[in-house]
């Protein structure tokens, strides 16, 4: 087992207001009026205020080559991981002391918006006192479950390896994807939802010297499970074009949630003898307001169980891996009590699933 010990975040310095992005989409785009009539209030109906980026509005009027987006999120992943990497190790709010880069044994680097080889994991070595013989593990492709699945790999490796501690970061730069002359659906629901985000989590083995480094009761991962839907590979995800990559998003992930997600939430808290009335609170990534609702109806619980997923969808729109990560990050800034227990839950392409069951607790 493991705990999640601290979290950090990268937030990218551009920030857009919904209405602005909304309006930004009825200049870019070439629909008529009755489609724009039709098609635009998915902007207003979609529970987000604000979203960040790691370019200006400018940006998506221009036209922009593959090569182009791409160099752009190499240099802007590293910017903002290391921001992020930063802040998870020396978060006065969750840590005694700082956590050294020579600690990490293990760096899981996630992400589905850009594309590197050597992974850009390699590059963050460069830039901060990390170990040579440092374990790694990019993870590419997980979209908006790679943050939750980034979590069960490191707690797999740190139960083989208990007394070691891991590093995840979760890099999503979402607007680097964007296809200004792509008029499909999908691409304008995206533009509605996604924003860019960078997130590190640190967990650490039940052995590890360095849990003494922790101020708070913190959550312990208990189990974890995965689930893939097969010949779902349609629902969510990208095309990749020759102007880069083209969003995959279907009407129907709300539906799956009363389906798919359903059979797996419910068949995993009945295997762990878990009662939903008993769980604390809902660490979901917040893939959109019609997801969380659909969470919420499977569940039957109260709004305020998912309080933080809409807080941050609200101020940060779906950053894809990364978002989960500050949906715990709020929930790490309450005085959760002990032996209280959470459910961690991200969706992504697949269309997959993975639950965690976090126990708040302080050894």
């Amino acid at each position: 087992m493991s705990f999640i010990c601290s979290v950090g975040l990268g937030i990218p310095a551009n920030e857009l207001s919904q209405p602005s992005v909304k309006n930004l989409v009825r200049d870019i785009f070439t629909y008529s009026e009755k489609q724009l009539s039709r098609l635009l209030p998915v902007f207003d109906h979609a529970m987000i205020n604000k979203r960040q980026f790691v370019v200006g509005e400018h940006w998506f009027k221009e036209e922009h080559s593959f090569q182009e987006k791409n160099n752009l999120y190499h240099t802007s992943a590293i910017t903002y991981s290391l921001q992020a990497m930063d802040a998870c190790l020396t978060n006065k709010e969750f840590l005694e002391q700082d956590i050294p880069y020579e600690a990490i044994d293990l760096i899981i680097f996630v992400s589905s918006t850009g594309i590197a080889t050597p992974s850009l994991d390699t590059y963050l070595m460069n830039e901060r006192p990390i170990r040579e013989d440092v374990s790694r593990m990019p993870l590419w492709g997980l979209g908006c479950a790679g943050g939750a699945i980034g979590v069960s790999r490191a707690d797999d490796w740190l139960t083989a390896h208990p007394e070691k501690t891991a590093l995840i970061v979760s890099c999503e730069l979402c607007s680097l994807t964007f296809q200004k002359d792509d008029n499909q659906k999908s691409n304008l629901i995206g533009t509605a939802l996604f924003g860019d985000g960078v997130s590190a989590a640190l967990l650490v083995g039940d052995c590890s010297a360095y849990l003494s480094y922790v101020k708070k009761v913190k959550p312990k991962i208990k189990r974890t499970s995965s689930a893939t839907m097969k010949n779902s590979n349609s629902v969510m995800g990208w095309n990749i074009t020759n102007d880069g990559l083209e969003v995959v998003f279907s009407k129907s992930i709300p539906a799956l949630v009363q389906t798919f997600w359903r059979k797996h939430i419910l068949s995993f808290l009945q295997d762990n003898m878990i009662d939903k009335n008993e769980i604390h609170s809902i660490i979901a990534h917040p893939g959109g307001k019609k997801v969380l609702e659909s969470m919420e109806d499977v569940l039957n619980v109260p709004q305020e169980k998912f309080k933080h997923s809409y807080r941050v969808l609200e101020n940060h729109g779906n950053m894809s891996s990364a978002t989960v990560f500050y949906v715990l990050n709020e929930w790490l800034k309450e005085e959760v009590p002990k032996q209280e227990k959470s459910i961690l839950s991200a969706l992504g392409p697949g269309f997959s699933s993975e639950l965690l069951i976090l126990e708040w607790n302080e050894r």
